[in-house]
Order: structure tokens, then sequence, then C-alpha cells
């Protein structure tokens, strides 16, 4: 059978957990990897603890650039730490990213408990990052439970705050708009540090006491020893005078002068000259366009490009068009409809261009001033028509990559084919299911920014299936704020374009989304638009979904008699449709409405046999739910050393898969079931590990533990 660990799913050997009857039957069969333990009648049963899974400090600094001339920068940024919030301001290219990072290496040691880092897109195309989107990310690098990462600002700040007190960390927050951006990500610690980086001063941030630091342009000393550095020290001393002018003409911005130096190195026959009066040139057609404030930059890019070689150029000016900030070989070779080996080589010139950056994980970043050029060639220098066709094909790249890594993740689920024009000719392939959960969580920011390209370029059907195929990632591992906004994307997609079986498919998928962020009234609205979608295009089995979330709708509202009635409905369709595991998923439903209502015969019967359903199910999450319901049905029947049995299962089960959630709520119902048999301590001690569980998760459910506390210890008791 299969199950799941910490990162997805992996092969396990096949189980057999539940009891068709009261009796006891346990066994084993297939390959056991790891430990097997097989018990019966020990008093007290039997209780496997595994250590939590602790993740080492985070550790996000890009890698370091060597730094010129910022000797006095880093100076100061040492005496800012007293104010905790540094604010790097400066010209675009003036070196702000690289001596902040420079710095973060230098003082990493100081900070025993990490460094976040995070890119706020201020100047972007796409428009500046959300505060939320980057405390989510904070939160799931500090171990925060994926799936228990809330979507509402105000409760991912005190979240992150929380858990950030005390601690001693830094936090870089590079290319900030404004200081509202910034703010809520600031840590509250007075022994952690931030620093901002920002073409803006953020006067809000200096009237909080951050300190303010100007970098300036490397003087013409600092700015030879970089150009040095960069083309050979020999050319600089054989040209003095010329290699003079090209600084000036750098106006002393590192940038530029990283281009220049670099098409210098490239080309060792070239006299500096050659370069000082292409800059010349091309400034003067460049001020004519009014970018005065880039022009040096946008010369030096201008004359680098201007010199690469055609498939070079063309691959530049293509990627140029890319929504998102990070891309590797596959994309750019799709995009390009180029070999991958060829496009590996083609980054590689572009990167010893300066042109590109080398990023983690074999990865490719523009700078945005270099970004914003490579689209302006595009532009120009791109028919619409081949534009259009790059757009396509990397679009293309992403929703065939996707629906294979969600294949990957559940081999079982159907999914509609996408509508794919240019199927990539290398395509993405993924070693097992592992692998590819966690292309599909590191890929998330490049299909939601693909979702909007795919929007603006009215391709209504890309969105909402980019969001049918990242469906895997969100029951793995959460990513509530990004599931709500690419539902959103896909259902204003579908609207426009009047897609009937996307539109059905998308109220469904953004019911779920709202209702797990506790919106239970516009949960319950796009469940009964979906339902009525799903009858108009004949699709009984969605309708029995639709059914099926109304009730869990009315369970979160604490109506289980009213979810019975949703449940029952949803399980007749399924039955006269014979789709069993759709059916044992409804009937655990059914069994915990049962038992809330008081009706134990029912659902233990309900839950009897849905558990024989999913035993060779490739589906241990839904299994052990089943468990814990069970236990609870046969603890409100009086039989509580079966209870026990079951919840102890359960726990393993949930322990096993990685589940932490899943452990937080076996865990409380042997808390309870502790409680019932009059064993406070054995209940406090259950408790309490329920509520470590679910802090390090920032679940809200922590105030349900609260509460068994309580009534352990009630007032006026001794």
């Amino acid at each position: 059978m299969t199950s799941a660990g910490p990162e997805g799913p992996r092969e396990q050997a096949e189980e057999t957990y539940f009891d068709p009857a009261d009796g006891t039957s346990n066994e084993v069969s297939g390959m056991v990897v790891g430990a097997s333990v097989q018990a019966r009648d020990i008093k007290g049963g039997v209780h496997i603890h595994q250590p939590a899974l602790r993740l080492p400090p985070p550790n996000q600094l890009p890698p370091p650039v060597r730094l010129t001339g910022r000797a006095a920068g880093a100076a100061a940024m040492d005496a800012g730490r007293e104010n905790r919030v540094i604010v790097l301001t400066g010209p675009p290219g003036v070196g702000k990213t690289a001596l902040a990072v420079g710095w973060g290496h230098a003082v990493r040691g100081d900070f025993p408990d990490g460094v976040l880092f995070a890119d706020l897109h201020g100047y972007a195309p796409d428009g500046p990052a959300s505060a939320s989107e980057m405390l989510a990310r904070f939160l799931r690098a500090l171990g925060v439970d994926p799936r228990q990462v809330p979507t509402d600002l105000a409760e991912l700040t005190g979240i992150y705050r929380s858990i950030m007190i005390g601690k001693r960390m830094l936090v870089v927050l590079d290319d900030a708009l404004t200081a509202a951006q910034v703010s809520p990500l600031l840590p509250p610690s007075p022994e952690s540090v931030a620093v901002v980086t920002s073409r803006l001063r953020l006067g809000g941030l200096a009237a909080r006491g951050a300190r303010v630091i100007q970098l300036d342009r490397l003087d013409a000393d600092a700015a030879l020893e970089l150009l040095a550095r960069t083309m050979g020290d020999e050319r600089v001393l054989a040209q003095p005078h010329a290699a003079r002018e090209l600084v000036e003409l750098c106006a002393g911005l590192p940038l530029a002068l990283c281009v220049s130096g670099a098409r210098l190195a490239a080309r060792s026959r070239w006299p500096v000259s050659e370069m000082v009066e292409a800059m010349a040139h091309e400034r003067e057609r460049l001020a004519a366009l009014r970018m005065e404030d880039d022009i040096p930059v946008h010369s030096a890019l201008h004359v680098s490009y201007s010199a690469l070689p055609a498939d070079a150029a063309r691959l530049y000016r293509l990627m140029g068009l890319f929504p998102g900030t990070h891309f590797d070989s596959a994309v750019a070779a799709a995009t390009a409809a180029v070999p991958r080996a060829q496009a590996k080589q083609l980054l590689g010139v572009l990167t010893d261009a300066n042109l590109l950056d080398d990023a983690a994980g074999s990865q490719y970043r523009f700078h945005d001033l270099t970004r914003l050029h490579a689209r302006e060639m595009a532009e120009r220098e791109e028919q619409a028509a081949a534009r259009a066709e790059a757009i396509r094909r990397l679009l293309d790249w992403f929703l065939a990559a996707a629906v294979a890594a969600g294949r990957a993740v559940m081999p079982y689920r159907a999914d509609v084919a996408p509508d794919i024009c240019h199927p990539p000719a290398e395509p993405a392939r993924f070693a097992g299911p592992s692998g590819a959960l966690d292309w599909l969580d590191r890929e998330l920011p490049n299909v939601i920014a693909s979702a909007r390209l795919a929007a603006s370029e009215r391709l209504w059907l890309v969105p909402w299936q980019l969001a049918e195929a990242m469906w895997p990632l969100f029951v793995y591992r959460g990513r509530w704020a990004e599931r709500l906004e690419l539902d959103r994307l896909g259902l204003d997609a579908v609207r426009e374009g009047g897609d009937a079986l996307g539109t059905a498919k998308m109220l469904y998928k953004i019911g779920r989304s709202v209702m797990d962020i506790g919106q239970l009234d516009q949960a319950q609205d796009y469940f009964e638009q979906a339902m009525h979608a799903w009858r108009g295009l004949g699709q009984r089995d969605r309708v029995a979904g639709s059914l099926r979330r109304l009730g869990f709708v009315a369970m979160a509202r604490s109506h289980p008699d009213d979810a019975v009635d949703w449940f029952a409905r949803a399980l007749g369709e399924y039955r006269e449709l014979a789709d069993a595991r759709h059916i044992a998923l409804t009937l655990t439903d059914l069994g915990d409405a049962f038992t809330e209502t008081g009706r134990t015969d029912e659902a233990i019967s309900a839950l009897t046999e849905a558990g024989s359903l999913l035993a060779d199910s490739p589906d241990p999450h839904n299994q052990a739910r089943v468990l814990i319901r069970l236990g609870r049905a046969r603890e409100r029947a009086g039989q509580r050393e079966l209870a026990a049995s079951y919840l102890d299962r359960a726990l393993r089960a949930m322990r096993e898969i990685g589940s932490v959630r899943g452990e937080a709520e076996a865990l409380l119902s042997l808390g309870d079931l502790a409680f019932q048999a009059g064993d406070r301590d054995e209940a406090r001690n259950r408790y309490v590990e329920a509520q470590r569980l679910l802090i390090t998760l920032g679940s809200m459910e922590q105030a349900q533990v609260r509460m068994r506390l309580a009534r352990l210890d009630p007032p006026g008791q001794p």
C-alpha cells in the first residue's frame, strides 16, 4: 500500500487496519520496511513515540558576491544593528542587494536561530509581493505545517510574531516598495535585526526608529577596482584614461560596471575605448527615450545585448516575457522551442554576460532592470505572433508539468485532459511522488504568475486547469492563501470565457478554499452554485460531491443532524454510481455525524464499512481518519478498550505518514477517552502533547485544547 511521509506519499508495506466485527484481527502481509509491532491483551495499550521532526534553522540568503568599495556601508550597517531595522536605499543598480546579502553572510553567526530572506518585487512588472504571501513563506520556513498557515493578514502576523519572539534572527527584505509592505514582516524580538533594501527612503520605517543608510554610487577608485576585477587588471593599466571614461559613463553603478566589464572580458581583443564609444552612443539614444534615471544601466545592457550571438539574444528576449522571478533551463527550452541542452548553453552565455544571475537549485533570475530591458527588446524585435507563441509555450510547459506532477502524487485521481497546444518536447519527469510534490511546492509562485499571464492573454482555459492540476499540493501541504488566489483566478477566467465545465469545477474548488478558512456562508453559496452547475452538465458524481461538501459546512456549524441528511443524500448517489472510494469517504463523514448525534450503532456500522472499503486503497490518511472516528464512536458506546485500540492505531498511522494535524486529532481523542475513564493525569498528558503539536502548526484549534485542560481543574477545586 502507499503511505505518505513528511515530504509526500511513499510506498509502504500493505497492512490491514480494520476489524469487521468486535473481534480482533491483525494481519501483516508483503514486505515490511522498518519495525513491525503486533500486540494483544497488553494492559494500558502500546504507545509508540517518535521524535518530532526538527527543521534546521532557516538559512535563506542567496550566495554572496565579492564587494568592492562598500567598507563604509558595511560599517554603517554594523552600527545600525542597535536600531533593529536597517534600511539600505539608493538608485537601481547601486548594489543594495549585494551589500545586504554580503553583510548578512558576514554576521550570520550572530543569529543562531537563522536567516530569512524575501524578494518583495517592489518594482517587478507583475507588481509587489503581498505581505501575506511573504509571511506564509516565512511560517513554512520556520516549521509551521503548510496546511495550518492561515490566509488572513492579521492571523499570519500574530502567528509570525508569536514564533519569532525571543529568537535571534536576521530578516532580509529585498526591493521593498512601501513601509506598509514591510511592517508585518519585521521581527518583534529585540535580539533580531531586519535589513530592508529599497529605492525609496521609507520614511514610515525611519519614523519608527529604523537606521536609514543611503548607498551612493562607487567612487572612481572603487569603480575602477570593480571594473579591473571583472575584465582584468592589465587592461585597465593599459588604457587608464579609457577605463576612467567607462567608469564615468557607468556613473559608478555596480550593475552597469559588471555588465560592461563582462562584455569586455568576453572580448579579450577589444580595447576599452571600443566599449566607451559604444556606451557613449547608446547613452545618447536612451536619453531621447526619457530614461534618465537608469541611463547608465540601460546603455550597458544594450551594448552587451547587441553583442550577443543571435540565438542567445533571442532567448534573452523571450525570457523577458516570463511572468515569474526564477526559471530553469527546462522552462527556457520550452519557451524558445530549443533542446534543453542548447538552452543550458545559451543561459550560460547570458550569465557570463551578467545579463542573468545564477540562483539556487539550477535556477536563473533577472535583475528587475534587466528583465524590463529584455521585455522591451522582445516587444521591439519579436513579431506579435512570435511573442504569443512563446507565451503559450511557457504556459503549456507549466500546465503539462503540473498535471504530470499531480498524477505522480495522486495516481488514482481523474483529471480533465489539459488544453495544451504545444506539448513539451522534453516533458517533466518525476522519480516518485515525493519529488513531484516538492516540484509543485517550489513552482507554485510561478504557476500563479502563469495563471495571471494566461488571463491577461485571454487564454481562459489555462488558469482553471492550472488550479485543477495543483490540487494535490493543496491536499498535502495546505498553502491556503495561494490556493485561494489561484482558485479565484481560475473562477474569474472560466466566467470570462463562458466555460461551463470549468465554471462548475472552480465553484466546487473555491467553495472548499473558503470553507477551510472559516467563511461558511460563502462556502455554502459556492457549493450550491456548483451543484446546480453539475446538474446542468449531467454529472451525478459531482452533484454527490457537492452534497457531501454541504454536509461539511453543516458539521462546521455544529449542526450534525443537518449534516446527516446531506451525507445520506450523497451516499445514495455514490451507491447508485458504484463509486467505492467515494462511498467509503462519505461513510466516514456520515459516521462522524452519527456519533455527534448520539447514534453510535449507526456510526460504528458506517465506519466499519468505510474501513473495509479503504483497506486496500493507497490512501493511508483517510484510513487513519476512519480509525479515529471509530475510536470516538466506540467510546460513546461505552467500549473503551476497543476505542483505545482504534485510537492507538490511528496515532501510530498518523505519525507514520507525517501528519502532525492528524496526530494531534488522535491525541485529543485519546485524552477525551482518559478523561471519561477518570484518569486525569493521562488526559492531561495527551492534551498537553496535542497542544504542543497544534502550537507548532499555528493552529487556531488550540482553544479546544485549553477548554479541555480547563475542565480537568474546574474553579473551586483544590
